[in-house]
């Protein structure tokens, strides 16, 4: 019967296409329909917070140039990566990425983890010349990262871009968008404490390029390495039962 039906419907494109469609149709029911049965796809982790002003800019900048070309931020639960890399990558610490930066392509170390690995000094010279380290690398060298601006007149709307889908920031945070942006590269300072107020005591401050005289696209970059993978206590975390 089986043998009958199969030849019936490759002699057919029309039947074929109805098969296809109702194949294709309950396989996509399966994948979505549990979804609407629970209440959150993403647990919830203590610690999670929207990413500051500052390594905003810098998360933008490690995009604008590649950077996820080489370098996955997503650390599989497989022995030979926790060893290597720390925790498995939790879905909660992507939650406000728009994109996020999963992936299985490593020319270059997962760097899900690379918060707070290496001094601000380390990042500075392995930016401005990878082979200072790592005499083998191929990765480009960003020196002019050091000498650029940091262009952000448009941060506020920025962050308000990125409410719009989900990225929980407070009209405070918005308005002091600008202010905190040059706090976190203002160690000691009272704008300091503000940020660290709106946005949590994990935030790194620091000078991060050296270089007092302005704020650089560098300063955003290693602020913005600086936090990855640091937000979750992974002493105390407990996964979800399922």
């Amino acid at each position: 019967m089986f043998n009958k039906l199969h030849k019936k419907a490759e002699k057919n494109s029309i039947l074929l296409l109805v098969f296809v469609l109702i194949t294709i149709s309950i396989g996509g029911l399966v994948e979505i329909v549990p979804l609407f049965f629970i209440n959150n796809t993403i647990e919830k982790v203590d610690g999670m917070r929207p990413y500051t002003p500052l390594e905003q800019m810098g998360r933008n900048i490690y995009i604008r140039e590649g950077c996820y070309g080489c370098h996955s931020q997503m650390i599989r639960p497989f022995r030979d990566e926790t060893e290597r890399y720390g925790h498995y990558s939790l879905a909660a610490e992507s939650m406000y990425d728009h994109p996020f930066q999963w992936g299985s392509k490593r020319t270059g170390p997962d760097l899900a983890r690379v918060g707070g690995r290496y001094s601000n000094e380390w990042h500075l010279e392995h930016l401005i010349n990878p082979r200072t380290y790592v005499p083998e690398s191929i990765m480009p060298a960003y020196p002019f990262l050091a000498k650029k601006e940091l262009k952000a007149d448009d941060i506020e709307e920025h962050l308000k871009a990125l409410r719009m889908v989900g990225v929980p920031y407070t009209d405070e945070q918005i308005a002091n968008a600008k202010q905190d942006l040059l706090a976190q590269t203002m160690p000691d300072s009272a704008e300091a404490e503000f940020l660290i107020k709106r946005y949590g005591n994990k935030v790194p401050v620091a000078n991060f390029d050296n270089n007092e005289e302005k704020l650089t696209e560098m300063d955003a970059l290693i602020a913005y390495l600086q936090m990855l993978g640091t937000l979750v206590d992974f002493q105390t975390y407990k996964p979800m039962p399922r």
